[in-house]
């Protein structure tokens, strides 16, 4: 199983998607910012080096807003999403295809990685009163 993190970054009522770049896994579905936990790595670390890679920004990484194992065809992933503010920096493209920033009425306008859907659905239900 492939350890995986993302990032749950609000701003006001809305919250950061990116687009995966289209020659990767996936390409092109919609995602939250973040990737795999290295060895020797918290995932933490692990989120703000990926945040860092992928788009320039230095976040504080906050508690968990939940986690879920998705089995995909080539892998199986437990992904860990954590709240998280940006520090510093603003968000660059530098692996995504696209970056945007949707409120949870938007989310049904994207297509989103599998594994996201169960922690999309869980945004719709509770609201914006989330953050």
């Amino acid at each position: 199983m492939t350890e995986v993190v993302a990032a749950l970054i609000w701003d006001k009522e809305k919250f950061m998607i990116c687009q995966r770049p289209a020659h990767k896994a996936r390409g092109l579905l919609w995602e939250f910012v973040g990737g795999k936990v290295e060895p020797g790595e918290t995932k933490e670390q692990a989120l703000i080096r990926e945040c860092q890679e992928e788009l320039a920004i230095t976040l504080d990484v906050g508690k968990v807003f939940m986690d879920v194992v998705h089995e995909y065809p080539d892998l199986t992933v437990h992904l860990t999403l954590f709240h998280a503010t940006i520090r510093e920096g603003t968000p660059q493209k530098l692996e995504h295809n696209d970056i945007r920033w949707i409120t949870v009425n938007e989310i049904d306008q994207y297509s989103f990685c599998p594994a996201d859907e169960e922690i999309l659905r869980r945004l719709k239900d509770a609201g914006k009163n989330l953050s």
